[in-house]
């Protein structure tokens, strides 16, 4: 077939340029321009998928991104597959495969059109009684034959070879939608001097204009005006137009996530572009112009192959010069069914009748088909369709005071259909704008902004194309002027724009705001006809009516009852028509029956947008440290923590490749440190800067601690509990002056730790005068430990006192190092005397070997993570995460005396309140020695009081931590006891696999429990 229902004229598809594409493996002509979906009706091909549930037959329903049916998959190679794509946005390209889903062997002949024959018994909700019976059948049965047969699409198994990008943008004005009124807010934003962004989801921009021909604007045909607007808009630098994009999700303080697909319609993409393009784009303003969705009418066999939308019929003919059929039979509940049977009838199709579900008709547009000979049914109903792959007929009836009366058969290949228009809300709702019911128009309407937006045209229920064109100049208008004032506060409400100072003089049909919402009158057996208001998920209007009959009173729970709404198109056709049934069926007004979530996306969007760069290698970047190098250099074994790779140790000749080995590395790295020095990385730490006025009262409520009377200079512990009064991380922090503090975290725990932070501070204390920074990447930190540091660091620190009373432990001084400024901290890790060098990165491998090279005379040792967690077990230092496991308190660990009891508040007080925090059966932190001192326990070893006990045998605790300590002579380990204090001094077992091990139970503090070594 070769373009049989290709008009000879018209349209914007380039006749120039013919272009060979495939479906189901018969090949097909079209011509640039056309997308898939017009090239197959250009081609006659109505039939394109099955159904999701009882595999029935469907063709196109519509034009646009709210297409439920003409699902494909798109595949250039085996590598770039692409399930569900819809074909009214798939643009054809030389060589382009697509083939339909869901059918099996065949499109034609599909086998599982069985299910259409058994659906009397596959009711609405039937999985909620049929999947519990018999007892156990869900997990061998159901389910898995469910997972088999679930999907439209199939998921590609090869990787995505293509590259997909994020970028972040910031604008005045955002337009989405570039449609009339869309392209009004963005002249007149611009014109205002705003930086605008303008787009469409759509190939070309320009909306409901492309598929006018009749329509003049200021003395010009649509089209003429619509390419002199482009270019005036294309030609300021001011302006960004963005065609094929959608905006696909609206998050809080004005973030719009839009896909730009760059290279999806080229037939040879080339290396150079990206497939797609995520903007993450934060807009001063937004005018949502997205237009409004015809809405189809509900009737018995309404998803027989060529039953369409009226308006995209109209498109298929006016933009691609495609006819949808040859005899059209148009059924409508207002005047837009009018204007496609004008249209098509100008451009050679048949308009067979017109049934009008209205009692009376009036208006130019009837008038107009009326005298252009059209046969016009007022009071009439499409009660059913035949043809077997595509529509053959279409019975008409009377309705009278209620009542159907005798049917007519009318002989066509297309019905087109129209039910009206419903704004495109789901943008505005998904800001958490709260929409209005408008009994005039029978829709819901944007009510009650929360972020700082405003709709534009049909988006608003503003019709009448002058009216839409002066509405969004307007919108436009008033957004440009609202972004030069951005430190107002949002609006409460969408306000009614001020006179706009520009008029579009328009001539075009005025269609208003009439419709039907519902299922409209059949007078058959309600038990064999099937009217159609989810297409995607064979959702028909009776079995919305068993849901409400079956106690659902909510659309949410008519939603999920029977799955209308939950498809790809996420309810575009199928919501109104819904709520209009569930509000007859109650006899409950719209409003009172509720309204579905819009959330985003709000088309289905491609995971490789989500991805962008972050797969392969990518997926999990490799953090290093400034350091990293050197330490790779001196043959350093590294380990992963949390997102960075840290070195393990450093073995030696004869240390290196096994296990044991390292534990010769380790030990000696220990010895080293406690006899002499040694230098770590510790730039893996989380940093975090809090600064400000109300910096001190911030750090008293987040941390357990007082920190209102740390002088500037000095160094704390500090404890971060979660509101459960659970630990949640530790570390040191320097008060720099009065209102800065220089806050540590664990490695793993610094996002988290910022996050909690930030949501404190936001939303629980937003009167604090305070600002977090994160600084973990911008400072290297040099752990310089062991009874020689002073002696190490003093040659390179001129400017800072190192002595003992001049710079105790737990101080921090500024200053500089090799003329690099750095923050020195007094503090230890290991219990030796220590100090931590912070400096910043990009000096951070200079100054270590500077050290290193001073520490040379004393044998300085460079150690890995392996040392510095044995040389903290042996000072019973706990590490968050291994001594806790997010249910030990402060005292659980020995830090009791870390909480501020005199505090009148912090995160987690009233936690630690409750008895059971201080149940003397907690599980307590406490050492472990083994009777055999080279025996080293295994960690999360279980502890029992008596092996010998019958299963299940009572569990004590367990150990944390475990490790060989070279400096001590013998094992040592840490573990969490119930009672653990208390059980100091006694004998407890460690049941293992092959044998039970004896271990004391003992204080954790293994060397120098006076800590007399912090200050040598």
């Amino acid at each position: 077939m070769t373009n049989r229902f290709r008009t000879p004229s018209g349209g914007r598809i380039d006749r120039a340029a013919p272009v060979s594409f495939r479906f189901d493996g018969q090949t097909f002509s079209g011509f640039k321009g056309d997308t898939l979906a017009s090239a197959l009706i250009a081609n006659g091909v109505h039939l394109v998928g099955r159904s999701f549930k009882y595999h029935r037959p469907r063709g196109f329903l519509s034009a646009g991104s709210d297409e439920p049916n003409a699902l494909v998959n798109v595949a250039r190679d085996a590598a770039r597959s692409a399930p569900n794509l819809r074909a009214t946005q798939v643009e054809i390209y030389q060589g382009l495969k697509a083939s339909s889903q869901n059918r099996w062997p065949s499109l034609a002949f599909d086998a599982g059109a069985v299910n259409d024959l058994a659906s009397p018994f596959l009711p609405s909700g039937f999985y909620y009684k049929t999947f519990m019976w018999p007892a156990g059948a869900w997990k061998r049965f159901y389910e898995p034959k469910i997972r088999a047969m679930a999907g439209l699409g199939v998921a590609p198994t090869v990787p995505d070879p293509d590259r997909y990008t994020q970028n972040y943008a910031y604008c005045d004005v955002l337009v989405v939608g570039a449609g009339p009124a869309g392209l009004a807010a963005a002249l007149a934003a611009s014109e205002n001097g705003a930086k605008v962004w303008l787009a469409d989801e759509q190939a070309e921009l320009g909306g409901s204009l492309l598929s006018e021909t009749s329509a003049t604007i200021e003395g010009m045909p649509a089209a003429e005006w619509l390419k002199a607007t482009l270019a005036t808009l294309a030609a300021r630098d001011n302006v960004t137009l963005l065609p094929r994009t959608t905006a696909f999700g609206y998050f809080p303080h004005n973030l719009i996530a839009l896909a730009e697909r760059v290279t999806e319609h080229l037939a040879a993409p080339g290396a150079d572009l990206p497939r797609e393009r995520l903007w993450k784009l934060r807009a001063k303003e937004v005018v949502i112009a997205a237009g409004a969705l015809e809405r189809p009418l509900v009737f018995p066999d309404n998803d027989r192959p060529g039953v369409l939308l009226a308006d995209s019929g109209r498109t298929y003919l006016n933009r691609y010069g495609a006819k949808p059929g040859e005899r059209a039979v148009v059924f409508t509940a207002c005047d837009a069914g009018y204007r496609a049977a004008l249209d098509l009838k100008a451009g050679g199709v048949t308009i067979a009748a017109i049934a009008d579900l209205r009692a009376e008709v009036s208006g130019e547009l009837p008038a107009r088909a009326l005298a252009a000979g059209i046969d016009v049914r007022p009071s009439t109903v499409v009660v059913g369709t035949k043809g077997r792959l595509r529509v053959a007929s279409a019975q008409l009836a009377k309705v009278k005071n209620g009542q159907v009366g005798p049917a007519e058969t009318i002989a066509c290949d297309v019905v087109l259909m129209s039910g009206g228009f419903t704004p495109s809300v789901h943008l505005f709702s998904q800001s958490r704008g709260k929409l209005t019911w408008d009994v005039a128009s029978g829709a819901y309407l944007p009510g009650t902004s929360v972020e700082r937006e405003r709709s534009a045209g049909a988006a608003r229920g503003v019709y009448g194309l002058q009216r839409v064109l002066e509405d969004g100049y307007a919108q436009g208008e008033a957004a440009a002027l609202a972004s030069r004032d951005f430190a107002s506060p949002a609006r409460g409400t969408t306000p009614a724009p001020a006179a706009s100072s520009r008029a579009f003089p328009a001539v075009a049909d005025d269609l208003g705001a009439d419709g039907f919402i519902g299922a409209t009158p059949h007078g058959r057996n309600p038990a064999l006809a099937k009217a159609f208001v989810d297409w995607q998920n064979d959702v028909t209007s009776k079995d919305i009516q068993l849901a409400t009959r079956e106690g659902m009173r909510s659309i949410e729970h008519v939603k999920r009852y029977t799955t209308t709404g939950m498809a790809t198109d996420q309810g575009k056709t199928s919501n109104m028509n819904a709520l209009g049934i569930v509000s007859e069926a109650l006899g409950e007004s719209v409003p009172k029956i509720g309204l579905t979530t819009f959330r985003p996306p709000f088309t289905p969007t491609t995971f490789g947008i989500f991805a962008g760069e972050a797969r392969g290698d990518l997926f999990d970047p490799v953090r290093k440290t400034a350091i990293h190098d050197w330490a790779a250099e001196h043959g350093a074994a590294f380990e992963d923590v949390s997102l960075w790779k840290r070195a393990h140790y450093f073995p030696r000749a004869g240390e290196g490749g096994r296990m044991e080995d390292m534990h010769a590395a380790v030990a000696r790295e220990c010895r080293a440190v406690r006899a002499s020095v040694g230098i770590f990385d510790a730039s893996t730490l989380g940093k975090i800067e809090v600064v400000g006025p109300d910096a001190a009262e911030f750090m008293n409520r987040i941390y357990t601690n007082a920190w209102a009377k740390l002088e500037p200079g000095r160094l704390r512990y500090g404890v971060m509990l979660r509101e459960d009064g659970f630990v949640m991380d530790d570390g040191v922090v320097g008060r720099l002056s009065h209102d800065r503090f220089h806050v540590t975290t664990t490695t793993g725990g610094a996002p988290r730790v910022l996050a909690h932070m930030e949501d404190y501070l936001q939303t629980e204390w937003p009167d604090l005068d305070v600002w977090l920074t994160s600084t973990t990447e911008q400072w290297s930190v040099i752990a310089v430990q062991g009874p020689k540091a002073r002696e190490v660091l003093r040659p390179l620190l001129p400017d800072i006192d190192l002595s003992k009373d001049a710079f105790p432990h737990m101080s921090v001084r500024e200053g500089s190092i090799l003329g690099v400024p750095t923050r020195l901290f007094s503090v230890s890790f290991t219990g030796e005397l220590g100090f931590e060098v912070n400096v910043p990165a990009e000096y951070g491998r200079a100054v270590w070997e500077a050290i290193y090279a001073s520490g040379e005379r004393f044998g300085i040792t460079p150690y890995g993570t392996e040392t510095m967690h044995v040389l903290r077990a042996e000072k019973g230092y706990i590490i968050v995460g291994q001594e806790t496991d997010g249910t030990a308190t402060p005292d659980d660990v020995n830090l009791g005396w870390a909480v501020g009891k005199a505090k009148k508040d912090f995160v987690g007080k009233r936690s630690l309140a409750r008895a059971a925090m201080s149940a003397p059966d907690r599980k307590q932190l406490v050492g472990l020695r083994t009777a055999d001192p080279k025996l080293v326990l295994e960690e999360g070893a279980q502890i029992v009081a008596d092996p010998k006990a019958p299963v299940p045998v009572p569990m004590l605790g367990f150990v944390t931590s475990s490790y060989a300590s070279a400096v001590l002579g013998h094992s040592i380990a840490l573990a969490v006891i119930k009672g653990g204090r208390a059980r100091i001094g006694q004998k407890l077992s460690v049941p293992m696999a092959d044998r039970v091990i004896e271990v004391e139970v003992v204080e954790p503090v293994f060397y120098d429990p006076k800590g007399e070594r912090l200050n040598a």
